[in-house]
């Protein structure tokens, strides 16, 4: 091909080419297109990792809040538990302290031998020791007005003067206990009319 040839060539691939813009336009326009559905699918994609990131998140913050919450409930009943055991453990050993506050009270009326004496008198200071040690109080107070969540009516009798009010502890038959503001026994007592 000579020199002549190849310009007349170039020359009319240049004329197509200003005859057909609209085939490059269109072409351009087509991957615009292409690229603007993209964009969007790619957005669309965005919007949807972001929601699916959000949810995740809540749940793992519903999980930790549920987590802590299990934790202080379980703290809480732990202790709970500990005080129930306690209270049970205590509730058996009252009636043991009875009897030798009993024992106390009738050795004065009875000639005993003192040793013995002492030695029940050590055994009672030992148990009071222990009971304070856990902050466990008597009920044992008398001319104070009945209460429910603290005495157990046995009987209902006359004042021995008239003075007394009515509903007032005459007589303490046995002592209650309480640790705190928890009644481990209540008091069983008399009570005026």
């Amino acid at each position: 091909m000579n020199q002549e040839e190849q310009n007349n060539k170039e020359h009319e691939a240049e004329e197509n080419d200003q005859e057909n813009p609209e085939v490059e336009i269109s072409g351009e326009q087509e991957e615009i297109e292409n690229i603007k559905t993209q964009l969007e699918e790619k957005n669309e994609e965005i919007i949807n990792l972001n929601n699916e990131l959000k949810e995740a998140n809540d749940k793992f913050l519903r999980k930790a809040a549920e987590f802590e919450n299990l934790k202080k409930r379980t703290a809480k009943e732990r202790i709970q538990f500990y005080g129930n055991a306690k209270v049970e453990a205590l509730r058996d050993f009252l009636p043991i302290n009875d009897d030798l506050k009993r024992t106390l009270k009738a050795a004065e009326e009875v000639e005993v031998e003192n040793t013995f004496l002492e030695g029940v008198k050590m055994v009672a200071n030992k148990f009071d020791e222990v009971l304070k040690k856990y902050g466990v109080e008597a009920i044992d107070e008398v001319d104070v007005p009945f209460n429910v969540d603290f005495h157990d009516a046995m009987m209902k009798q006359k004042a021995p003067s008239d003075e007394v009010e009515s509903n007032m502890v005459l007589q303490v038959l046995e002592p209650g206990y309480k640790m705190k503001d928890r009644v481990i026994r209540h008091a069983k007592v008399i009570v005026s009319e």
